[in-house]
């Protein structure tokens, strides 16, 4: 039996089990491992020890390989340098478990190689900004580095002389500690995830060389006053929900240093309780993680790569330590998911127990998350329904923005939303404008575009007034201002978010009510869309759709653009979007119907007097093409007043070109009216009709009281509900 290698130096490197070869690690207590045969590795876990042995042979029979950092994201010493931190880590991790000592000596080569580079370091040439690394052209992967390579290191370093032992711990090891945390303590005080990583690095070397100032730097920031460093991490990027404020793609990639320092700090002071902090701050996240997602994929929010699922390297450890924590199984299907895991006891643990059919399907909800450290800066709900996937999923979900801005990884898309069906993303999010790690879009950094399109109001679907970004584009204003979370209901049948904001526009307020009705007749899903301005001034509201599929029809008349491709606007992202044909539609409805993946989609629309309507597509000003080209339908208002946007968003039909076989591609709705009614003017309701004649209101008082009763007459006919809201079946339908 042996404990982990990152232990308090009156435990460290008690490591009977390596004085001589052992084939494999058996999780029994969540910290201690057992020899075990390796004909006996359950499967996930004998196929990452054979994926990991690979990859470090492959590396190996090139030799050690450490040159001095010239390139940027993408080129070759970068990748060279994340191969090598790769390699440290798995040829640790492999030594502890097989014995084999030429991983060890390949391992000590290389941190020998690091002993005499890095002191030479200092900024790398490619420095991206005031934030700039010695191994990597941003601080953030020197922290990263660390992260992996100390924890290679002390899976061999009990094992090497006392002579190797000092090189590397104080050539490399204790100054890359300096740099991040002294040097960078710009960076290393953040409350960002740059620090997160640092912070992490910092205090698991400071475990392993049994350094407590290290530690204590780690957990309370370079001062040690606790106003920043890991814990004050842990207390201002998540709300109580565990949401991650940057969103769901830094929230993954935040995860991996969060949880494995968090792990070390379990086994290094359990007296700190940190898995119990925050009422289980850090194993909320990881469900939370999970939660926001799709298909595997997360929800692009911000700066996102949409290319990123729950098969990232940030995720497999997380996985694996939260379920040693916990035992749920539902986090046995995640990992079976991934079809990965890490080759630790925690890992080992998922292995067993996956292989011995323990595992239960992942609880996916419907849930509201709150946003901002107490929960009060917005929110993201998540709305869920129809058929389950095999991992128990539903196949349609609605998401609704309201959250705060994500410091500078944020967009300007309050109030947004999204919609995903069928296995696809139908009403769509940019995400960022961005290849990562490729050298030739401008060395995998953020591109222009990043600014000028994807963080831009209009690049996403929400409401833009006067051509102009909400906050003016301005970030710090953005901080310090968030979406009011009204109401949320998750009843099975009428699922309901509304929010509202009155900041993002001077004079401006605007609410946002996204509701999932179940109506009879119709096929799910079926999503009602009402958005309200109010405003004592003129303006002109922009609402735009980006959705995903090709236009089958329209019920307007579009004078199309077909010699030339006029552009919508010259700033905050007007300029990048190609107007293709255009409408003008004097009694504010009409329809837009596209397929995409064999199912049909109708947007239905109406809007409180005349509205212009913009087909187009993204990509124009774009010298590099850098941007991807997306369709969207633009509905324009010039409203004194009040301005009302109701839509609805209805899938219907099938198309099954092998078979030659269409089914319902026109939509089951003949009609669509929005009325604004009730005692005070304020009540929303959408009355349907159906082709079968059937006819339905979704009606909407925005009184939270559940208890409330409610009541309208709309052309002599009288709508009663009670609640916020409600589907109302009407006189004149058939049964």
């Amino acid at each position: 039996m042996r404990r982990s290698a990152l232990l308090l130096p009156a435990l460290a490197f008690s490591l009977a089990g390596l004085s001589q070869p052992a084939a494999a690690d058996a999780h029994t207590d969540g910290h201690s491992q057992t020899v075990e045969a390796a004909t006996e590795l359950p499967p996930l876990y004998a196929a990452e020890l054979a994926r990991a042995t690979e990859f470090v042979d492959t590396m190996m029979a090139d030799g050690v390989v450490v040159p001095v950092p010239k390139d940027p994201g993408g080129g070759y010493t970068h990748e060279q340098h994340k191969r090598n931190f790769r390699a440290i880590y798995l040829g640790g991790q492999i030594f502890r478990i097989t014995g084999e000592e030429r991983y060890r000596d390949y391992v000590r080569d290389m941190l020998v190689e690091y002993a005499q580079l890095y002191p030479t370091l200092g900024d790398h040439p490619e420095r991206h900004d005031q934030y700039s690394g010695r191994i990597f052209w941003q601080v953030l992967n020197d922290a990263m580095w660390l992260v992996h390579a100390v924890q290679g290191y002390g899976d061999i370093r009990d094992t090497l002389s006392a002579e190797d032992r000092q090189n590397i711990d104080d050539n490399v090891f204790r100054p890359a500690v300096h740099f991040l945390s002294v040097e960078s303590a710009n960076t290393f005080d953040r409350i960002h995830n740059h620090a997160t990583w640092a912070t992490a690095g910092v205090g698991m070397t400071g475990y392993l060389l049994g350094d407590q100032d290290m530690v204590d730097r780690a957990l309370l920031g370079s001062n040690k006053s606790g106003e920043a460093g890991f814990l004050r991490q842990t207390e201002m990027l998540f709300s109580p929900d565990g949401y991650y404020t940057e969103g769901p793609y830094y929230q993954r990639f935040a995860l991996l240093p969060f949880l494995v320092f968090a792990d070390a700090i379990e086994r290094n002071e359990p007296q700190r309780q940190i898995f119990q902090h925050r009422d289980g701050i850090l194993l909320k996240a990881l469900r939370t993680t999970v939660q926001l997602s799709y298909r595997g994929y997360f929800f692009p929010f911000n700066d996102a790569i949409r290319d990123k699922s729950l098969r990232t390297a940030e995720l497999y450890d997380g996985v694996a330590i939260a379920y040693a924590q916990t035992g749920d199984p539902s986090l046995l299907s995640v990992a079976d998911f991934q079809g990965r895991t890490v080759l630790t006891p925690n890992g080992m643990q998922v292995a067993s127990d996956l292989a011995a059919g323990m595992a239960a399907p992942f609880p996916f909800r419907s849930l509201l998350l709150t946003d901002g450290p107490d929960g009060d800066q917005g929110a993201v709900a998540v709305l869920r329904q129809g058929a389950t996937n095999a991992e128990g999923e539903p196949a349609t979900v609605v998401i609704a923005k309201n959250s705060s801005q994500g410091m500078g990884h944020g967009h300007f898309d309050k109030l947004a939303w999204q919609l995903y069906d069928n296995g696809n993303e139908i009403v769509r999010d940019y995400g960022a404008a961005r290849f990562l790690n490729i050298v030739a879009k401008r060395g995998g950094r953020y591109l222009p575009e990043n600014t000028t399109w994807a963080k831009s109001s209009v690049a996403h679907n929400t409401l833009v007034v006067d051509e102009t970004s909400h906050f003016d584009g301005d970030v710090s204003i953005a901080n310090a201002n968030w979406p009011q979370q009204l109401y949320f209901s998750d009843a099975p049948g009428l699922q309901v978010s509304s929010a509202q904001i009155g900041n993002a526009y001077p004079g401006v307020t605007m609410r946002r009510t996204l509701i999932m009705p179940e109506i009879p007749g119709l096929e799910a899903p079926l999503v009602i869309d009402l958005v309200h301005a109010v405003s004592g001034e003129a303006h002109q509201y922009d609402l735009p759709l980006h959705y995903s599929g090709h236009i089958m029809e329209y019920d307007f008349t579009a004078q199309g653009n077909v010699t030339e491709r006029p552009v919508l606007g010259t700033d905050n992202g007007y300029q990048h979007i190609w107007v293709d044909a255009e409408a003008r539609i004097e009694d504010g409805m009409g329809a837009l119907t596209w397929i995409l993946d064999g199912r049909f989609y109708t947007y239905r629309f109406a809007g409180n007097g005349p509205l212009s309507a913009v087909l187009g597509e993204s990509g124009a000003n774009d010298p590099e093409f850098n941007l991807r080209r997306e369709p969207l339908l633009m509905l324009r208002a010039q409203r004194e007043g009040e301005a009302h946007f109701a839509s609805l968003l209805e899938a219907h039909g099938s198309y099954d070109g092998a078979a030659e076989q269409t089914l319902d591609s026109q939509s089951l709705v003949a009609g669509l009216t929005h009325d604004r009614a009730g005692a005070s003017g304020t009540s929303d309701i959408v009355r349907l009709t159906l082709k079968s004649g059937q006819r339905y209101a979704i009606a909407v008082s925005h009184n939270p009281d559940p208890d409330q009763e409610h009541s309208a007459v709309l052309d002599g006919e009288t709508v009663t509900w009670t609640g916020f809201a409600a589907i109302v079946a009407l006189a004149g339908g058939e049964d």
